[in-house]
């Protein structure tokens, strides 16, 4: 089990930027890769960046440039998300994601989101 807690959130003019934070607990040894995703209103959830157990990372191509993903490579339990050169379009429920995979089963670990607004 993982528990994540998000944070940073809040309401920005376009071309600022913020950083995301996400805090896990339990199982985090377990844990294969953590994520980004978002979902805006009325459009599916979808992933932002990710980064896996060995510190490789992939964004997707809507922020490449703009957002960076990271974590602090001590304890692996935060993980970050710089975002610059915001856009109103990036407006969004913020959602960090860890994946432990156990007997070739995927779990995926959800955190309550954070609210991201972007005004132009």
């Amino acid at each position: 089990q993982v528990q994540l807690v998000e944070s940073g959130g809040k309401s920005v003019q376009a071309g600022g930027s913020l950083r995301l934070s996400c805090e896990a607990s339990g199982s985090i040894l377990s844990i294969k890769s953590m994520a980004w995703y978002r979902q805006a209103p009325g459009k599916q959830r979808e992933l932002v960046a990710d980064i896996m157990r060995n510190g490789s990372t992939n964004l997707a191509d809507s922020v490449k440039g703009r957002f960076a993903i990271s974590r602090d490579n001590v304890e692996k339990k935060m993980v970050f998300l710089q975002m610059n050169s915001l856009k109103p379009e990036d407006t969004a429920v913020y959602y960090c994601n860890a994946v432990i995979e156990k007997a070739l089963l995927r779990y995926d670990y959800w955190g309550q989101g954070t609210q991201v607004t972007v005004s132009s």
